[in-house]
């Protein structure tokens, strides 16, 4: 079993990487390719699955979205093809925030995650994360629907991510959040 393979990024597809470590090039299947940089030394924490067609590698970034995929490929019905597509659609702490407080909806707008999965991946994980409670960011609807409104408009996930976690503990309304993340998002 691999832990991390430590090598030079030398091809990106949608859907993998390619890591060349002292002439091997290792095929991983990434959440977001566009995150490593080609051509650059990097760390790749990996996941060896095995099954009767082969051998695949999952990879990751930090230690954080491995150890978040360890955990979602555990849930009843969620495979790592699956695992790895949550992980695609937002950062770890948003993730790890709507198990946390129950967000199925949040859970829902995951592609290929339904109602039933969204349930499942709550009652199989909530409680089963090392993070303090004053870190679990609660969110609403209107809450969710703000994101994507900035996010249609234009701003990239990562920053839309990082402005509406400041407003994370406010009540208000779709435009009150696109509002306030409107007046953050023009000072980066």
């Amino acid at each position: 079993m691999y832990s991390y393979i430590k090598g030079v990024i030398v091809d990106m597809c949608k859907d993998h990487i390619v890591v060349d470590n002292q002439g091997i090039g290792y095929l991983i299947y990434v959440s977001n390719p566009y995150q490593f940089t080609k051509g650059k030394e990097t760390l790749v924490y990996v996941y060896q699955q095995v099954r009767e067609d082969g051998i695949i590698l999952f990879g990751f970034l930090t230690k954080e979205e491995k150890d978040l995929f360890l955990k979602l490929i555990l849930v009843k019905g969620i495979g790592c093809k699956t695992a790895i597509g949550i992980l695609a659609t937002g950062d770890v702490q948003a993730i790890i925030s709507a198990i946390e407080s129950k967000n199925i909806t949040y859970l829902r707008k995951i592609p290929g995650i339904g109602p039933k999965a969204a349930q499942q991946i709550v009652l199989d994980l909530q409680g089963k994360f090392d993070i303090p409670s004053s870190q679990i960011v609660l969110t609403s609807v209107e809450f969710d629907e703000a994101v994507e409104v900035l996010i249609a408009l234009g701003y990239k996930r990562q920053d839309v991510d990082r402005v509406m976690n400041t407003l994370s503990h406010e009540s208000l309304d779709t435009n009150g959040y696109v509002k306030k993340a409107l007046g953050l998002l023009v000072k980066i």
